[in-house]
C-alpha cells in the first residue's frame, strides 16, 4: 500500500523569494517538521545544488529516528524541486512546486509519494494522515519564517 498526500497553501510573498528560501536544503531543519538536520552529501554534476545532488536528511517521524538520502530528479530554480529517496526506510518522492497565485503571492505545493509496504505497510493509514498533518504544518511554518511573524 502506498501513500499520496499533497498539500498547498498561498504564502503572500513573491515566489521568488518563497522558492529560493524552500528549495535550498540549508533551511531544511528551519521549517520543515520532525528533520533535525540537512546535508549535502553529494554535489550536482557541475558543483553544487542541482540535477543530481544528494541531501541526507536525519528526521525523527512517528517518534524514530530515520536516516535518509533524497536524491534531485528534477530542478527547475524558482518553481519546481523533484526528489526521490535513493537510501532510507521506504521509497519515497518528494515534490516542491511554487507557482504564481492569482491574486498575488506564491502557491506553494508539496507532494509526498511513498511506498509503504513491509512494516510500514500496517501503518500506511496512519502514516498518510500524519504527513499530511506535517506537509501542512511545513507550509505554516515557512511562511511564518519568511514573513518574520
Amino acid at each position: 500500500m502506498g501513500i499520496d498526500v499533497t498539500a498547498e497553501r498561498v504564502i503572500p510573498l513573491p515566489c521568488e523569494r518563497v522558492a529560493a528560501y524552500a528549495m535550498d536544503w540549508r533551511h531544511d531543519p528551519e521549517w520543515t517538521q520532525g528533520i533535525r538536520t540537512a546535508e549535502l552529501t553529494r554535489p550536482a554534476d557541475g558543483g553544487g545544488f542541482g540535477l543530481g545532488a544528494e541531501v541526507t536528511r536525519t528526521a525523527y517521524f512517528l517518534g524514530r529516528r530515520i536516516d535518509y538520502v533524497l536524491r534531485v530528479a528534477g530542478h527547475e530554480p524558482g518553481r519546481l524541486l523533484d526528489m526521490v529517496s535513493v537510501a532510507g526506510p521506504m521509497p519515497m518522492h518528494v515534490t516542491y512546486t511554487f507557482t504564481p497565485a492569482p491574486d498575488g503571492g506564491t502557491l506553494a505545493r508539496i507532494r509526498v509519494r511513498g511506498d509503504a509496504s513491509g512494516l510500514y505497510g500496517l501503518a500506511a493509514p496512519l502514516m498518510g494522515r500524519k504527513v499530511r498533518s506535517s506537509l501542512v504544518k511545513d507550509l505554516r511554518d515557512l511562511e511564518r519564517r519568511l514573513s518574520g511573524v
